[in-house]
């Protein structure tokens, strides 16, 4: 590029050099220097969202199946407030992520505009580091150190302010990019305390998170409970889970907090690699928020931070495991018949899942239970809602489709969560992104109708009322025809498997709106 460079050039330069090739944008008035500098700089592919959420999910989508960050373009403190469910969903899954936020010029932040906030506040909670840009010449190092520590194990959001007047004043020099921290080293204390506890031939289980639910990290895993007996478990809900046929299976804790806590009964043992200890969703009066029982030992041999597949692969050293895992077999594969039921559609999912699939599984209370009947599916990876906040699923498929255009991404969405942000399906059009929707449409919140159970609340009329989506009730096919998505209704199991195969064996977006019975 000849002449002279602005701050917004120079930012857009360095995130290139860095290895950001995707920003997903909503821009306002702050943010024009920085988006005209993808077309004087290049490098940066801008891709145009509807709603910030969209954005921040689909950045979360692609960085957790490129492993790099993709970058946001949101304006001032409002639109970062309309990204911030997404930004927490992707906090709690850890993924590398550049949230870049315009804000006022520096000059201009006195008067308190209309649009002033506290950007930064607003950020910090979702945010592994923050900064605000002090000038134009800086820029640039300032854009070398976020993605650094994005990508800096085992990710974060990296939120970047910059205020307008420091992308249009002269730029300081190039920058190179800053290379990130590694991944922390195991003890090797940990990894023989943990030998020494499956030696033991005390019941235990092995509670997997991150990466030790992928590759050789897995594949080791699976070695020491072969050699050892011991359980394999992971989280309810997974940033990234390699699944299928010919993969070690692994069992997902139940979402209930009494079903979790009888899940891990008969342990006396939970070794955690790269995860927390297991905690419930919620708070319920007599039900516990700490999931290990007691008489239950934790004993950590990875933290999120440190090299998990290091680990496992030390210890299945250490215990001399070397007999492969058993892995799920390919199931033989049927079309279900009668009533569309949850069920049902994971039963078609199975038999139809291209090898190689991406599953943004948003299907909530039509998901509950049933992952294993997928468990013998082609082999695909398996993305989950991280944070607990609605309205992942749409973005997070988009973002996956990006990072990995020559892999099919299939997005289970529940018909209230796809309500939070249904305008993905526009940039899914506007891009042509290879991503099949199947919607639950239940016409309810019914993991809320769950809840009032739970809690012991007494429903009446007026409380159904929130609960309930049939009054009208929401017409997907017309919502995604109306933003370029071609879209079918399936009411009966025949119906559903004929046009989810058809819906797959296209190219680019499709919708398929599912009117399941119960959950």
């Amino acid at each position: 590029m000849e002449g002279t460079w602005n701050g917004a050039d120079r930012a857009v330069e360095t995130l290139a050099r860095a290895g950001v090739e995707v920003c997903f944008t909503n821009p306002g008035t702050s943010e024009m220097q920085l988006v005209a500098a993808f077309d004087r700089v290049g490098g940066v592919r801008p891709v145009l969202t509807l709603f910030e959420g969209v954005a921040s999910g689909a950045a979360d989508g692609f960085g957790r199946m490129a492993e790099r960050p993709a970058a946001t373009l949101l304006h001032l403190g409002p639109g970062l407030a309309n990204g911030l469910a997404n930004l927490h969903n992707a906090s709690k899954a850890r993924t590398p992520l550049v949230c870049l936020v315009g804000d006022h010029a520096q000059h201009h932040r006195r008067y308190d505009a209309p649009l002033t906030a506290d950007v930064e506040g607003i950020a910090r909670p979702v945010s592994g580091w923050l900064r605000t840009a002090r000038s134009a010449r800086t820029l640039g190092q300032d854009a070398a150190a976020a993605v650094a520590a994005a990508r800096t194990p085992p990710g974060c959001v990296a939120t970047l302010v910059i205020p307008a007047n420091c992308t249009w004043e002269e730029a300081g020099p190039a920058v190179e990019p800053v290379a990130p921290a590694g991944a922390a080293p195991v003890s090797p204390k940990c990894v023989e305390r943990a030998a020494e506890v499956l030696r033991s031939g005390e019941p235990a289980a092995l509670l997997l998170a991150g990466a030790a639910l992928r590759g050789a990290a897995l594949d080791a895993a699976g070695r020491i409970a072969a050699h050892c007996g011991a359980r394999l478990l992971c989280n309810t809900f997974n940033a990234r889970w390699e699944r299928g046929a010919g993969r070690v299976p692994v069992e997902p804790l139940p979402y209930y907090a009494e079903r979790a806590v009888a899940a891990l009964a008969d342990r006396r043992h939970l070794l955690l690699v790269g995860a927390a200890p297991p905690v419930a969703f919620f708070g319920y009066r007599d039900q516990p928020s700490w999931l290990t029982p007691d008489g239950c030992a934790l004993h950590e041999l990875a933290r999120p931070e440190q090299d998990v597949g290091a680990a496992l692969l030390a210890l299945a050293d250490a215990l001399g495991a070397t007999r492969s895992a058993p892995a799920a077999s390919r199931e033989r594969a049927f079309a279900p018949t009668g009533a569309l039921t949850p069920e049902a559609v994971h039963r078609s999912l199975a038999a139809l899942l291209p090898e190689g699939a991406i599953v943004s599984d948003e299907a909530i209370s039509g998901g509950f239970g049933k992952l294993s009947l997928t468990r013998g599916a082609a082999p695909h990876d398996w993305l989950q809602l991280m944070g607990g906040a609605i309205g992942q699923g749409l973005p997070l498929a988009t973002g996956a489709a990006l990072a990995c255009p020559t892999r099919k991404v299939v997005c289970l969405e529940a018909d209230g969560s796809a309500m939070y942000t249904l305008q993905a399906l526009w940039t899914q059009a506007r891009e042509g992104l290879d991503v099949t929707t199947v919607v639950f449409a239940n016409r309810a919140y019914a993991i809320l109708e769950a809840e009032l159970e739970r809690v012991g609340a007494v429903a009446g009329p007026r409380a159904r009322e929130q609960t309930s989506l049939d009054a009208p009730p929401l017409d997907f096919v017309r919502l995604a025809r109306g933003q370029g998505v071609p879209a079918t209704r399936a009411h009966t199991a025949e119906e559903f498997h004929a046009r989810l195969g058809a819906a797959l064996a296209e190219p680019g977006p499709q919708l398929v709106e599912a009117v399941v019975e119960g959950r």
